[in-house]
């Protein structure tokens, strides 16, 4: 999968967007602020950048520049934020970005958008015309999961049925809560199928050690096997 960075100042989106990301099989690092992203952009070129463009120290489109003016725009860049006008989508387009995402963001369109994204040859704007950047697509033998969404689902008739599907998850209950329920059977799944192996479990599920134990300590689910009392 792919390394992405998160660059928002606003701490619920950043951890929103990097548990739907993790979720998705992904590498994700976070940043605040322009000055984060900056460091993090030295450390290692993330395979894709999702931008705020409000920040309050330096905003996503002086930041867009300054990377295209030093040759650093080598990756796609997936500019965010829900104040933006039509002439700032279009400049952040002009500069070097790939796409622009409206907040508030809807899971389908951000997993179709960083799908998009991620296929798509990128060249900076500061290099045009010397040096072409390769093309770096992304590995279509592993497409992304998506999560289906009711706008998705086929029209069929209202009924009790259709209100619960996996061993009775609701589906008439709040989006979270639904989804948490279905991450606890999900878990508890692999947890007993791998005879509580952390690591087999990471492996099947394709999330990081660290952030598996995050996931189960947040879904109240204990990672350890109970000994037996005799």
């Amino acid at each position: 999968m792919a390394r992405i960075l998160v660059v928002d100042d606003e701490i619920g989106i950043r951890e929103l967007l990097s548990e739907i990301l993790y979720d998705e099989g992904h590498t994700v690092e976070l940043a605040e602020n322009a000055a984060q992203a900056r460091a993090a952009r030295l450390r290692a070129r993330p395979d894709l950048v999702l931008l705020d463009i409000w920040m309050p120290d330096t905003d996503g489109v002086s930041l867009l520049k300054e990377w295209a003016s030093q040759g650093l725009l080598d990756m796609p860049v997936i500019m965010m934020s829900g104040h933006a006008t039509v002439d700032t989508a279009v400049e952040a387009t002009r500069i070097g970005a790939v796409d622009f995402l409206e907040k508030p963001i809807t899971l389908q369109k951000l997993l179709k958008t960083i799908s998009a994204g991620l296929a798509r040859p990128v060249v900076s704007p500061a290099v045009v015309g010397t040096t072409r950047v390769p093309e770096r697509r992304y590995d279509q033998a592993q497409p992304l999961t998506t999560v289906p969404v009711p706008e998705l689902a086929d029209p069929a008739p209202a009924s009790e049925s259709n209100n619960s599907l996996l061993g009775g998850i609701a589906l008439d209950q709040p989006l979270r809560d639904a989804r948490d329920e279905f991450e606890r059977i999900y878990f508890e799944y692999h947890l007993g199928r791998e005879n509580h192996s952390m690591t087999r479990v990471s492996e099947k599920t394709g999330l990081e050690r660290t952030h598996l134990y995050r996931k189960l300590k947040q879904l109240g689910i204990e990672a350890s096997r109970k000994k037996s009392s005799h």
